[in-house]
């Protein structure tokens, strides 16, 4: 493996804090001098948390990955860079720089972890009060490999901090199977060890621990233990201080989202940054070039929604105002999407999202970089929908299914008066698979949510067909693309990795 790129990296942490959590250091850290408190360990935890709000990883090059790769946005500006264009269309090399990019910050989180974990044995304190803090640890790591295994299938699993240069050098990949037992095992010590609530949602709770545990187990098809995890969470939504937010805008508004209720867990960014840490590029990404409706300076038009995403969806829906900007502010005036591209060259004629652009709050940047968003990496939302959809494999066309998607499409009319989206009722097994599918699309539209969706439920011949919303993806290969190539310099330096199947 390259051992500059991987190995060296995770013999230390870099530790940066992310908001919300108490310390703010930067450094490298000698476990036999380092560790010596709980806070110590806390710090050390935070590392891996401080590591998820750089570019690398949810400020652009990972998040993008996954949200062009997805069947709802395309490129906008046909002159982004060609890494990012390989993506959406299924042209991807093992030496692709979006790969290349986040793959060592996701190791960087993993070590961080590892490194908190084991520093712990050196911390002279009562047991249960370390559990407590080095459960978000655990909790970190699966998070990440969580990730990991879903988008590379068998790979490098390190579960303790890397001392043998030489040995983790030589490591191979470890069979998927086999990660996700250490992913469940993970997240099983976090939902014993993690406390009910958090002061903040960028700590993970109880609650999200199970939550995690719940779409583990539905992404496996294991969709008793799904529900069950998931039931769990919603019979004890009260303890764990859970509700849906009454107001679906106020989930994509820096200045609302820390007083929601229904974030499980979120990567708070605070509209600071030191070089890349803490860069969110989300808003520039998907914001209208030349827009100055939110006076940020407009975006770039890189991810944009394919037309026929805006189009099928209906208008009565009020979670379609809260996703789409249709119009744009130029010379003061406002215009439509069609003519977008007459203000900017590099604009196209297309509703953008507006999930990122809307609420920035203050920003470090122009363009949005370096918002004050939350970014929900799991709504309470998505529990209801996990329940609904493993109790539907268990038991077909089950009411108490029904009942969770009526509870989340009762908001999206948003008091309206409209019977749009209408509530669910007398659905067969396979009508209410299709349509649960569907409810995920739309309630979690462009939060990066989709392409796991098309990957678990193999709907890739079908989404990325002649009558998919991007039109035909002639380059998709189901027998490749499920899986992202190992990137070309690991396997060069490392004999013992092995390449994905196609690449």
């Amino acid at each position: 493996m390259k051992t500059i790129k991987l190995v060296l990296l995770l013999i230390g942490i870099s530790v940066i804090g992310c908001s919300d959590l108490e310390e703010n250091p930067q450094g490298v850290l000698a476990p036999e001098s380092f560790f010596n408190s709980i806070a110590d360990i806390q710090t050390a935890v935070n590392g891996a948390y401080g590591h998820m709000t750089h570019e690398d990883f949810w400020g652009r090059k990972f998040s993008l990955t996954i949200m062009l790769r997805g069947d709802m946005v395309d490129i906008g500006d046909p002159t982004t860079s060609l890494r990012r264009i390989e993506h959406n269309e299924f042209n991807v090399l093992a030496d692709n720089g979006m790969i290349d990019g986040f793959w060592t910050r996701v190791y960087q989180i993993i070590g961080a972890a590892n490194q908190a974990i084991a520093g712990a044995e050196l911390v002279d304190a009562d047991q249960d009060a370390k559990n407590a803090v080095i459960a978000q640890a655990y909790f970190a790591r699966a998070f990440t490999y969580f990730h990991l295994v879903r988008l590379f299938g068998d790979l490098p699993y390190l579960d303790a901090p890397v001392t043998d240069i030489v040995a983790a050098g030589s490591i191979s990949r470890t069979p998927a199977e086999e990660v996700y037992a250490n992913i469940i095992a993970d997240l099983a010590f976090a939902e014993t060890w993690l406390p009910n609530t958090q002061p903040a949602r960028s700590l993970p709770s109880k609650a999200t621990a199970k939550g995690y545990l719940a779409l583990v187990h539905l992404t496996r098809g294991d969709y008793q233990l799904a529900y069950d995890k998931a039931k769990e969470v919603i019979d004890n939504e009260g303890i764990y201080e859970l509700a849906l937010e009454p107001d679906f805008q106020n989930l994509f508004n820096a200045a609302t989202i820390d007083a929601s209720q229904e974030p499980l867990f979120s990567l708070d960014f605070e509209a600071f940054r030191n070089g890349d840490d803490g860069q969110d590029y989300a808003p520039a990404l998907t914001g209208i070039r030349s827009d100055e409706q939110y006076g940020i300076g407009g975006g770039w038009s890189v991810a944009v929604p394919a037309l026929s995403v805006f189009e099928n969806w209906d208008d009565d829906d009020y979670r379609k105002a809260v996703s789409f900007d249709a119009t744009g502010v130029f010379n003061g005036n406002v215009e439509p999407f069609t003519v977008f591209r007459d203000f900017n060259s590099r604009a196209v004629n297309r509703p953008h999202i507006a999930k990122y652009t809307r609420g920035t709050g203050t920003t470090a940047n122009n363009n949005g970089r370096a918002s004050q968003h939350n970014y929900s990496m799991m709504r309470y939302a998505e529990v209801l929908l996990i329940a609904a959809e493993a109790l539907n494999e268990i038991s077909g066309g089950n009411a108490e299914a029904f009942q969770y998607v009526n509870r989340i499409r009762a908001r999206a009319r948003s008091g309206n008066g409209a019977a749009v989206p209408a509530d669910v009722s007398g659905l067969s097994q396979d009508e209410f698979r299709d349509l649960v599918m569907e409810e995920r699309r739309l309630e979690l539209a462009f939060e990066f949510k989709r392409w796991y969706d098309i990957a678990r439920r193999r709907m890739g011949n079908e989404v990325f067909g002649a009558s998919g919303f991007e039109g035909e993806k002639v380059n998709f290969d189901p027998n490749q693309d499920y899986l992202l190539p190992m990137p070309a310099d690991e396997l060069a330096r490392n004999p013992n990795l092995t390449q994905n199947p196609g690449y």
